[in-house]
């Protein structure tokens, strides 16, 4: 089993360097000056290093002119030795990865008992480009932020970068990822540097149809887009209460500019303007109008007539309005006896418009 010292490679991608320390099942390994935490099972021996030593006294980091110990002689047993490790296989580079692809996903390790379940963190560089980053959490009740991976992730790579227990979740109702893309040794064209933050629904983690397929992991997985396509994601949070007010406020004017306006033409001599108040000859549809929203819209038809009559003295208007419950009817002659007094007004006749139509005539 791997311990402090050891010399190790990762067994499900490339990359390699010395165990600093172990946390529960988690390997710390140094790879090029940063910390990766792997698990101990991912983890292949290739050489062991001296034991209770500090990091920067290993035999890794001594200065080459520093004398060596002797090899032991043929008749002792011998003694272990470094390994370096075997050199990466150079990056293929793809059209398509000149386009930055970042993924942060979420794998359950026991996906068919989720209320039991852990989880593992991937990031996932689908580029030609290197990325300094660095992964972080909060919580809602959290003033700060707090960097649970930081390091190097490779062109072309799945990147482990941490384990989630479920007590973690009450501490990630936020999860952000900085990142800078980059090149070795080679030219390449600039990339923006960013900071992407997602709002993470932790309860998702408990329901089964929350983890999908994604084309970057085998497993169903709760993946979240950091930069398509060349583009941070940006989050857009969605206040559905005011969405509900806006679509409201957006139909009654599409049905505004729809009506035309009323013009009534010059009627014979005698005969009354007869204007039909009952909702459904004013609108489409009353989808998503309340009764206050309703009622309006007829008192704005009735003022409309009036207003387009008043100096038609003697003129005769027919408001059919309907019996219900009478709050139309109320309304028309409270605005009868303030807005237009001083007009006759008396019942329609009921048998031209029935018990739901009161008549005005200017004066």
């Amino acid at each position: 089993m791997a311990k402090v010292g050891d010399i190790v490679r990762f067994l499900n991608t490339t990359g390699g360097g010395k165990i600093v320390r172990i946390a529960g099942d988690v390997a710390y390994v140094d790879e090029d000056g940063f910390e990766t935490p792997v698990l101990i099972k991912d983890c292949v021996v290739v050489g062991s290093g001296p034991q209770n030593r500090g990091f920067y006294e290993s035999e890794v980091f001594k200065p080459k002119s520093q004398p060596q110990p002797e090899p032991a002689p043929q008749s002792q047993s011998p003694k272990e030795v470094f390994v370096d490790p075997e050199p990466e296989e150079p990056y293929v580079e793809t059209a398509e990865g000149e386009t930055l692809n970042v993924v942060l996903g979420y794998v359950a390790t026991d996906l068919k008992r989720l209320s039991q379940s852990n989880y593992e963190a991937y990031l996932v560089n689908d580029s030609n480009y290197y990325l300094y980053f660095t992964y972080l959490t909060r919580g809602n009740e959290q003033k700060g932020w707090t960097t649970r991976y930081a390091g190097i992730v490779e062109p072309g790579i799945q990147l482990f970068v941490g384990e989630v227990e479920r007590e973690d979740l009450a501490e990630m109702d936020r999860v952000a990822v900085q990142y800078i893309p980059f090149k070795k040794g080679k030219e390449f064209a600039l990339k923006a540097v960013a900071c992407v933050e997602h709002k993470l629904d932790t309860t998702k983690f408990f329901k089964l149809h929350c983890f999908q397929q994604n084309p970057y992991f085998d497993e169903p997985a709760i993946a979240l887009n950091i930069v398509r396509n060349d583009l941070p994601a940006r989050e857009i949070e969605i206040d559905s209460d005011e969405l509900a007010k806006a679509m409201r406020q957006k139909e009654r004017a599409d049905r505004q500019q729809r009506r035309p306006v009323h013009k009534p033409s010059a009627p014979k001599q005698g005969e009354p303007i007869v204007v039909d108040l009952h909702i459904a000859e004013l609108v489409d549809t009353t989808a998503g109008l309340s009764n206050a929203d309703m009622l309006n819209l007829q008192i704005d038809k009735f003022r409309q007539v009036m207003d387009a009559n008043l100096r038609r003295h003697g003129q005769k208007i027919v408001f059919i309005h309907g019996k219900g419950e009478g709050v139309l009817r109320q309304a028309i002659l409270k605005e009868l006896n303030y807005r237009y007094k001083g007009h006759d007004v008396q019942d329609a006749s009921f048998r031209e418009y029935g018990f739901g139509a009161t008549q005005v005539k200017i004066r």
